[in-house]
């Protein structure tokens, strides 16, 4: 591992990425309004004292969606990057260890689905099936297990060449031992970095399946849904796409930042395989 020091822009981007996160956590405590109040009397308000980021065009404070906003978009990203995370290193662990047919099969299927654009994809899959949490959390998975599958597959065909390996072979351990116990520990460097990687990515995709009406849907606060509702409206109340736009771009460039970082610190490729 390396130990260079860290620098301000990593430090910048845990800072931000630490408030973001307390902003969602804590919105209950923080939003000054509902953000589901409709006040059609003080629609499209600028920026005031009253409401610092100005109303939407129902009324709405934009300030409170916002804050709400995250909480959303943050767990679906996480839940999704997490399941497609155990799906493809399940995938990838049995392609790199047992190769032979199963390799080709799987790595047959990783091609298709790699050589597919993704967010095409995630289009189709959630249109067939309909709006909706469920379908936009499918089409995450379907698009991104992909990439989990093949860096683990190629860091346990690295692995599996080691003399404890081939050791706990000779003694007659059997191979969801080794793969569970003695393999997948060597992975997850690698595991951490891809995860944090594709988190930001797929931030962005739940906010563009949400901008197209096949994620979350209205009235939830969500930076992506308030992005839908100001396209009408945008050029006379700018805040309404500025203010959740830069929570999206702050959040996945903090994420990016942080993730360089790790890989830098882990440095994956140096580090020796444990027993």
């Amino acid at each position: 591992m390396k130990k260079d020091n860290i620098k301000i822009s990593t430090v910048l981007a845990f800072a931000v990425l630490f408030g973001i996160l307390l902003m969602s956590i804590l919105a209950p405590w923080l939003a000054p309004y509902d953000p589901l109040k409709i006040d059609m009397k003080n629609a499209l308000l600028p920026p005031s004292k009253l409401h610092l980021l100005g109303t939407d065009n129902i009324g709405r404070d934009i300030l409170s969606r916002v804050i709400y906003g995250g909480r959303q978009s943050i767990v679906l990203a996480a839940i999704a990057t997490s399941m497609s995370m155990a799906l493809g290193c399940i995938i990838g662990m049995i392609a790199g260890y047992f190769g032979s047919w199963v390799d080709v099969a799987i790595t047959s299927i990783s091609n298709i689905f790699q050589g597919l654009p993704g967010m095409t994809m995630m289009i189709a899959i959630a249109g067939l099936m309909g709006s909706g949490v469920t379908s936009m959390m499918l089409a995450l998975v379907i698009t991104s297990w992909v990439g989990f599958s093949r860096i683990v597959r190629g860091e346990v065909m690295k692995i599996k060449k080691e003399y404890f390996i081939e050791g706990l072979r000779s003694f007659g351990v059997g191979h969801m031992r080794i793969l569970f116990y003695h393999v997948m520990p060597n992975l997850i460097s690698s595991i951490v970095i891809i995860f944090a990687t594709r988190i930001a990515s797929s931030i962005l995709s739940v906010a563009s399946l949400s901008f197209l009406g096949l994620g979350l849907e209205p009235p939830t606060p969500d930076w992506g849904v308030m992005i839908s509702d100001a396209r009408m409206y945008y050029r006379t109340s700018p805040m309404l796409v500025i203010a959740p736009g830069v929570c999206i771009v702050l959040f996945s460039l903090c994420v990016n930042i942080i993730a360089d970082w790790l890989r830098d610190r882990l440095d994956v490729r140096r580090d020796s395989v444990k027993e």
